[in-house]
């Protein structure tokens, strides 16, 4: 149920009911994985009326669930704000009458924590004694709602009563944990320091358990470096990391880039005496082929061999993929080799890599009809790699006859045909990408959206706008609509549709909300293809500055206005090179060595000296390069009299006067 629509919504609560009923009718235990969801969407929704009226069914279903739904009328009342009904539970729960007012109570604390009401909590914690809470799970919420409200005093306050009532050092230290990682706004950092600090005044270990945890927060903010510190700290004290907090940094640090701690990690598990597996061997030897280390990818192989691991295909292939990606085709398959002596049979990915860097057809027939007999499944990727393979050795008729085999699945088939309209329209096919496309559309099915960008930025001539404006709008996702209206408005910018692209960017930066950065890069591109195109793009160059400025808001950069004069150079536009010049002081950019150069250059190429002259004075010359460049300038636009000229000249002077004489 997702309709924000009051009538729908009753509709559908009564199917539900329904659905209730008969799961009951069948002997089935209405659990709070179905009733829990069911009842945070009437909250939603405020049906207060109905939210009762399924929390009485189910209570007469289930006497014990009253506790829990105790949970969900805290959070209604919450939801719907009324302060009178919030306050009346927290009343009534304050009163210490049983184990079962002390479930309820677990259960709305629960609530004030998660949603933050500060007021009501501290309220709370000054009759109820958390430490008497029976499930640690909870105390770790209110510790979480400390954090962010920001309770230091509290969190410490409680925290001492914990160790004075013999709380068990593991549990405290989850608490520590769920406080200081809650606290807004704190750098990794500093949440690694007073997660020590608590520990430390408080004379408790960390655990395993919260150790990795820590550990596990870090890698998600990709603070690698400090997730591995953590690791060694652990190790230090005896405590042993399980793989799966292990290939939390692995990964991390795969997303990170920083490949090259890759040794670092190998370092620890060897001296640690950790014991990896397959995949962390993998996720290793992936990360040292990434960075071009095929020797300590080949290395950790045999080191692979010395624990009785086996070696996997996949192994291979990240070593393979990185050869390709480096151009070296021999070592890489010399690693297929390899895999075969090693007794390691090759996967559907290894022969996908293979196909797709064939050079000519014979290669493609041969790893193709190799694959078949060694009984790889020919999956997804073998098509598309037969289709790039193709169309890179020019054979397009063969890349489209891949479609034709009867072993691609139903399910992939729409997904493969976009690989083929990218294959074609890639290689300069475009009619032929078009019909498949238009062929994908009467069959009422999508081209994939990175089919769908490549169509757009392959359009290489005018009056094709329409049309690249219909495939933006095909586009899923807002990732990739930004991509795509990149490309069309640097179309628009090429072939001068002013109109369009300045439609077009109002509709990004709509898209793109205060994401001004994202913004600034969009223009970086669209004024670097204006300073490197013909003198005739000034204009629109021009004009886009004061869309920027007037209708977008936007302060201008110091490389858009470094383009724009560098189309006046090509323009050799003396006024518009003096407007740009002013923009820099207008934007608040202070002229810098460069700005000066272009400047120059500007005002040589339009032929005006005397300023170029003047603006040379304030060009420092300490730097060769910045000599060099003055040099060069000087010698491309100062036009000196031709000597043979003046020889001639002076000749035929030479000749009157004797003349005279």
């Amino acid at each position: 149920m997702t309709s924000n629509d009051e009538d729908i919504a009753l509709e559908q609560t009564h199917k539900v009911f329904r659905l209730f009923e008969s799961m009951r009718e069948q002997g089935f235990q209405i659990e709070e994985a179905a009733y829990g969801p069911f009842l945070m969407y009437l909250i939603q929704m405020g049906l207060v009326q109905e939210f009762h009226f399924f929390c009485e069914v189910f209570r007469k279903w289930n006497p014990r669930l009253i506790s829990r739904l105790g949970y969900y009328e805290m959070l209604l009342w919450i939801g719907v704000n009324n302060e009178e009904k919030i306050r009346e539970i927290c009343n009534y729960i304050a009163l210490d009458d049983g184990e079962d007012k002390s479930n309820l109570r677990d259960n709305c604390l629960l609530a004030l924590c998660e949603s933050d009401r500060k007021t009501e909590l501290l309220q709370l914690l000054e009759i109820v004694d958390i430490t008497k809470l029976s499930r640690p799970d909870y105390v770790a919420n209110i510790f979480k709602s400390f954090g962010r409200l920001l309770l230091e005093s509290f969190a410490e306050k409680f925290f001492v009563a914990f160790k004075t009532c013999d709380c068990e050092a593991e549990n405290i230290s989850k608490f520590i944990f769920s406080y200081v990682v809650s606290i807004p706004n704190l750098v990794v950092e500093d949440v690694v320091s007073k997660f020590k600090n608590f520990h430390a005044k408080l004379e408790v270990a960390p655990s395993s358990t919260t150790y990795e945890e820590l550990i596990t927060y870090c890698c998600d903010s990709l603070e690698v470096h400090a997730a591995l510190d953590l690791v060694d700290e652990m190790c230090e004290v005896g405590l042993t990391l399980s793989l799966e907090a292990l290939h939390s940094v692995l990964h991390a640090t795969e997303a990170s880039f920083d490949f090259n701690l890759v040794h670092r990690i190998y370092s620890v598990i060897c001296h640690h005496g950790m014991k990896p597996n397959n995949e962390t061997f993998r996720i290793m030897i992936n990360m040292c082929a990434k960075m071009k280390d095929f020797k300590g990818a080949y290395s950790m192989l045999e080191d692979l061999k010395k624990i009785n691991l086996t070696p996997t295909a996949g192994m291979y292939n990240a070593i393979m993929a990185g050869y390709f990606q480096k151009k070296n085709t021999y070592a890489a398959l010399m690693v297929l080799k390899q895999m075969k002596l090693d007794d390691v049979k090759p996967d559907s990915q290894t022969y996908s890599y293979l196909i797709s860097h064939c050079d000519c057809e014979e290669d493609i027939i041969k790893y193709y009809e190799e694959l078949k007999c060694f009984g790889v499944v020919i999956t997804k990727q073998i098509f598309m790699s037969l289709i790039n393979a193709y169309a890179t050795c020019g054979q397009f008729e063969k890349a489209k006859q891949v479609l034709s085999d009867k072993g691609i699945p139903v399910k992939n088939l729409n997904e493969i045909k976009s690989v083929l309209v990218s294959a074609l329209a890639s290689h300069g096919q475009m009619s032929d990408a078009l019909d498949l496309y238009e062929e994908i559309k009467q069959a009422g099915c999508s081209l994939e959206s990175k089919a769908l960008k490549i169509l757009i930025e392959h359009f290489q001539s005018d009056g094709e706008l329409g049309r690249l404006l219909q495939l933006l709008k095909e586009l899923k996702g807002l990732e990739h609509w930004v991509d795509g209206c990149c490309r069309v408005i640097l179309y628009c910018v090429q072939y001068k549709h002013l109109s369009s692209a300045v439609d077009l960017l109002k509709q990004l930066k709509d898209e793109l909300g205060d994401d001004e950065l994202a913004m600034e890069v969009v223009f970086d591109e669209v004024f670097s293809l204006i300073g490197e195109s013909e003198p005739t793009h000034l204009q629109i160059g021009l004009d886009l500055l004061r869309v920027v400025k007037d209708e977008l808001c936007l302060t201008p950069s110091r490389k858009w206005l470094d383009f724009l004069l560098s189309a006046c150079v090509n323009a050799k536009d003396l006024q518009s090179s003096l407007k740009i010049w002013k923009e820099y002081q207008a934007a608040g950019l202070p002229y810098n060595v460069l700005s000066f150069l272009r400047m120059y250059q500007a005002l040589l190429a339009c032929g005006d000296y005397k300023a170029a002259n003047i603006m040379l004075e304030q060009i420092p010359k300490d730097d060769p390069h910045v000599r060099c460049v003055i040099k060069a300038c000087q010698k491309c636009y100062i036009v000196l009299d031709d000597p043979t000229k003046k020889k001639k000249k002076k000749k035929k002077k030479e000749g009157k006067m004797r003349d005279e004489e």
